[in-house]
């Protein structure tokens, strides 16, 4: 893993469901990876802190349904800004049927409900 991985954790828009986003951040920072935590914000936020905090990872929570509509601007946002590094990776209440649409708008991975958390450390580790 590179020294340093930075992630920004936020849960999109006003999604109230703030467990599993904490979980993950916890997770992510005792594996060793410095985390910076939103909690709930709207696209362009999500980006500006993504691009102050020169972050490596984006990481998106959602239980609410605006997964289609969110996620997919967060990512068209940080490209628009040259943020084209920058992995966004998206967690929650997501129905099989959206995930390769989201995957086809710039999500990196998508990650439902009781993925293990190692899968998602792995994953981001192994994305740097």
């Amino acid at each position: 893993m590179k020294k340093n991985v930075r992630v920004v954790i936020a849960r999109l828009g006003m999604d109230a469901h703030w467990r599993g986003s904490i979980v993950v951040a916890r997770a992510l920072r005792d594996a060793g990876m410095e985390v910076i935590y939103l909690g709930n914000q709207m696209p362009e936020t999500i980006v500006k802190t993504a691009i102050d905090e020169d972050v490596d990872i984006v990481g998106l929570s959602t239980l609410s349904g605006n997964h289609m509509v969110l996620a997919p601007e967060v990512v068209r946002v940080l490209r628009e800004k040259g943020m084209d590094e920058a992995k966004v990776i998206l967690g929650g209440t997501i129905p099989p049927d959206d995930i390769p649409r989201l995957k086809e708008a710039g999500i990196a991975e998508v990650f439902g409900t009781g993925t293990p958390l190692k899968k998602i450390i792995d994953f981001v580790s192994g994305s740097i």
